[in-house]
């Protein structure tokens, strides 16, 4: 059965939207947030009956804040700015990510500050509900005032216009509303600005980046303690007192991890007493580089669950004392900066990744196993190329990593004159989130191939187990074949729920 998520505008989590994002909840609006809604609404039909001056609700927008707009003509003001506004360009965003800003659009406007009909909220809800995805463009957003142009072709969809993707057929919106039984939107007063002022694009591309990296983070663990073993590497750097003397929360639980991971291998104490005093950094440092990973997600994912719980309008409708108030917190700086922070940190640990994978590989460096881990070296090369494509993927980690949100490009003639680039800052941590899955599979294929070439020595249960695991997707590599599919093997591990057993035992 699928879960129902109530939202409410306060308490949306980032497992709440990752659930939603895939299809596997539904959503209701909570009748507190109903009563919150309307009454907001109510603020702005007073402000419009009492002939009042209000940006964005009788005046245009930006520039044109000082142009007042007759009464008659404000439902077109709306749907001007919407039409405008959908200026978006680029690939199409993913299901996923189009019902993640669904439904962070839905959960801002529940938050009563936005003045939207009720019925308007509704509307946005049944199409999520019913998997009515708007074609939202992925470029466009500079992320202040807010992601104005992808939520516009969001906005578009609702009211009949634009295409959506509806049961794997492109349609337009207007034909997918009808087979749909829904009606088209008929914007009123601020209703266009409440649907597109926000930052739900950065937020909802940068909430599923750090849902997928949080798994990722307890999988590089698990990875790393397995090419330790299979190096014949000690434990000996992860003593408790190491770590408990520079208590940095991440490093901390990461040596747990690998000190639970190492504690019953039998490989591990074949070697005990060989006089190795220390390892190389790429394995006597994971903890600390790990754990630093750690806590800069730990920090994203606050800063990122408040954000998907804030109200982004300008601009805001306070219920309690009649007041409309214009202000900024359309600006993604927040969610920017920490995007960017998750991307430099991704392109860290795969660069740790790939040093594990070199020492694999290379003779000089991983003691008595065979160049590129092949019994047949020169008649078969065996994974050289495989580390070389690890090589390439770290290089563009890095060269993705400089920070968008340093960034900034004046725009709407100068009014709008210093923004955030959230969402380009939001889509380089996605693609070094894939960078580093892909390098972490590549670590863990050349681990499986170390491990079996160690046999009979065994490793821990929760190793072997992963072993099993790469096993029953990728066979040992015995001779040369096509690589390409082992790598994606190994990566279907890492991104399906085959390793959810072992990571529950990890911290």
């Amino acid at each position: 059965m699928r879960q129902t998520i109530e939202i409410d505008g306060d308490s949306l989590s980032l497992e709440d939207l990752s659930s939603v994002s895939r299809g596997k909840a539904s959503v209701v609006l909570a009748p507190r947030a109903a009563v919150r809604v309307d009454a907001a609404r109510a603020i702005i039909d007073r402000a419009i009956a009492e002939n009042r001056v209000v940006y964005g609700v009788t005046t245009g927008f930006g520039k044109f804040a000082d142009v007042v707009i007759p009464r008659e003509k404000l439902g077109q003001l709306q749907l001007n700015l919407v039409r405008s506004h959908a200026a978006g360009t680029g690939r199409p965003l993913a299901a996923p990510a189009v019902r993640a800003v669904m439904l962070l659009r839905a959960n801002c406007l529940a938050k009563g500050f936005s003045g939207v009909r009720r019925e308007t909220l509704e509307l946005l809800l049944a199409c999520l509900e019913r998997g009515i995805h708007p074609v939202i463009p992925e470029q466009g957003s500079v992320g202040a005032s807010g992601d104005l142009a992808p939520l516009a072709h969001l906005a578009l969809a609702l009211v009949g216009e634009g295409e959506v993707e509806w049961n794997g057929k492109l349609l337009p919106s207007a034909e997918a509303l009808r087979a749909a039984g829904l009606s088209a939107a008929v914007l009123e007063a601020k209703e266009g600005l409440a649907l597109i002022n926000g930052t739900q694009l950065t937020t909802g591309l940068g909430a599923l980046a750090l849902h997928r990296l949080l798994r990722l983070l307890k999988a590089a663990d698990l990875v790393a303690a397995l090419t330790l073993d299979t190096l014949k590497g000690t434990d000996a750097a992860f003593d408790p007192r190491i770590h408990a003397a520079r208590p940095h929360p991440g490093q901390i639980v990461s040596a747990s991890n690998l000190r639970a991971l190492l504690a019953p291998s039998a490989l591990r104490e074949s070697h005990r007493d060989c006089g190795v005093v220390q390892d190389a950094y790429a394995l006597r440092c994971i903890p600390q580089v790990h754990g630093t990973a750690r806590d800069a997600a730990a920090h994203a994912r606050r800063v990122i669950e408040i954000e998907m719980n804030a109200a982004t309008d300008n601009p805001m409708v306070f219920a309690e004392t009649g007041t409309l108030v214009s202000g900024g917190n359309f600006h993604a700086a927040p969610v920017a900066l920490v995007c960017d922070l998750l991307t430099a940190s991704t392109a860290d640990m795969a660069s740790l990744s790939e040093r594990r994978i070199e020492r694999l590989v290379n003779p000089a460096l991983s003691g008595d196993l065979p160049a590129f881990l092949t019994r047949d070296g020169g008649l078969n090369s065996g994974l050289m190329m495989v580390h070389v494509t690890a090589a390439a993927l770290v290089s563009e980690a890095k060269s993705n990593s400089f920070p968008a949100s340093v960034d900034s490009i004046p725009t709407s003639a100068g009014k709008e004159d210093h923004v955030s680039m959230g969402p380009i800052a939001a889509r380089k941590l996605q693609k070094n989130v894939d960078l580093f899955e892909t390098v972490l599979a590549i670590e863990l294929l050349a681990a499986a191939q170390a491990l079996d070439l160690r046999r009979p020595l065994v490793t821990s249960p929760p190793l072997e187990e992963v072993h099993r695991l790469v096993r029953a997707r990728v066979p040992f590599w015995d001779a040369d074949r096509h690589a390409a599919p082992a790598i994606e093997g190994a990566r279907a591990i890492l991104a399906g729920d085959d390793l959810d057993g072992v990571l529950a035992q990890l911290d």
